[in-house]
């Protein structure tokens, strides 16, 4: 059975008198729907709430689609600084991400490794707990923060500690210009030397990926500047400078073409299609060239300077006995192994005891997370 509130009363009005389990959906982007399990729609719960851009505050329902909230930002030269991904394509799904699905999952883009993930622009959030009440932390502004801060919290739980109905957020200005400094043909091991020195730099750079498969079929890496177009020029020429003992660099300043690249690289776009298991794997920028070839990717893209990996690798494939560092995989499209990485003893723990405290009846999102 599908259900579909449209506001927060009607929501905890199902919540609190229900004892068995349910699947919290936003736009039902994410693909996960357990068979035979009753589902709750947060998509009847939206729309902007307040939007004041000169305060730089946004609010709005859960259940708001993000496409929506982003054009409405880009009409005030304002966006979602901390870039989420839309992965429709690469998971081969429909329907519309919602704001309340990010916030979940914490989708954060390319831009994590200089702007923050999406918890670092919460300000606050609307929730319904596990015995259908209602409850809100936080505020609308970054000063207004008491007691303990559910806001990070509830960010990246994946639905399983409450249904959110309401967030709060700080966006902020879209850059004047974008620039991208290229090199084509590195290793994965010079593709991270490269981008470890311009993370090091003083030229604020706002992403730092490479592809073993660019637009063009070969390895790219890439390295995005953004701000006022006289310090674009300057620090894209810096780099270049900077960056000319790995190869021949290029450097490219047209903001809509800087804009589709980073989009490729943001949306997965080079794994549509591709055959495997898709992997996200976080480990140390240093340690990703090993962790590639100890899981035999087929395909492969390094952001945030080589820290988070996403690879393809042959259907069935337990990535996680073959990363031999230190590290955190999930498996993104696939079958056979566990979704999400297991929680360290210490952390389950900590986790059960959350769980405990938020969704006492143990209804939401069940085996999701080592939950239930």
């Amino acid at each position: 059975m599908n259900m579909r509130p449209e506001t927060e009363a009607e929501l905890a009005e199902l919540i609190a008198g229900r004892d068995a389990p349910v699947w919290i959906r936003g736009g039902g982007t994410a693909g996960i729907v357990p068979q035979g399990t009753d589902v709750i729609e947060t998509s009847g719960l939206n729309g902007i709430s307040l939007y004041e851009p000169g305060a730089l505050t946004l609010v709005v329902k859960a259940g708001t689609a993000l496409g929506e909230i982003e054009a409405t930002l880009a009409a005030e030269g304002q966006r979602l600084a901390f870039e989420p991904a839309d992965l429709r394509a690469v998971l081969g799904t429909d329907g519309a991400p919602t704001i309340g699905g990010v916030v979940a999952m914490n989708v954060s883009g390319p831009r994590r490794i200089q702007a923050g993930a999406c918890r670092d622009f919460l300000l606050g959030v609307r929730y319904v707990d596990g015995l259908g009440t209602a409850v809100k932390n936080g505020g609308r502004v970054m000063k207004n923060v008491t007691g303990y801060d559910l806001v990070k919290l509830m960010a990246g739980a994946h639905g399983t500690l409450g249904v959110m109905t309401e967030v709060s957020m700080k966006v902020l200005p879209l850059p004047e210009a974008q620039g991208c400094v290229l090199i084509d043909g590195l290793s994965p091991d010079d593709a991270v030397a490269a981008m470890s020195a311009a993370l090091g730099s003083p030229y604020d750079v706002t992403g730092a990926a490479h592809l073993t498969e660019g637009m063009d079929g070969t390895p790219v890496t890439m390295v995005r500047v953004e701000g006022f177009g006289a310090q674009v020029d300057y620090r894209t020429g810096k780099l270049k400078e900077m960056l000319g003992r790995f190869g021949d660099v290029r450097v490219e300043t047209n903001t809509d073409r800087v804009t589709v690249g980073w989009g490729y690289v943001r949306d997965l776009t080079g794994f549509v299609g591709a055959k495997g298991d898709l992997w996200r794997i976080s480990v140390k920028p240093s340690d990703g060239p090993e962790v590639l070839r100890a899981i035999n990717a087929t395909k492969a893209q390094m952001d945030w300077g080589g820290g988070l990996i996403w690879a393809v690798v042959p259907e069935g494939s337990d990535v996680r006995s073959q990363l031999g560092v230190a590290g955190h995989a999930t498996l993104v499209r696939g079958v056979g192994q566990a979704r999400f990485h297991p929680e360290t003893p210490v952390n389950a723990r900590l986790a059960e005891g959350l769980r405990a405290k938020f969704d006492p009846k143990g209804i939401f999102n069940p085996g999701l997370m080592g939950a239930n």
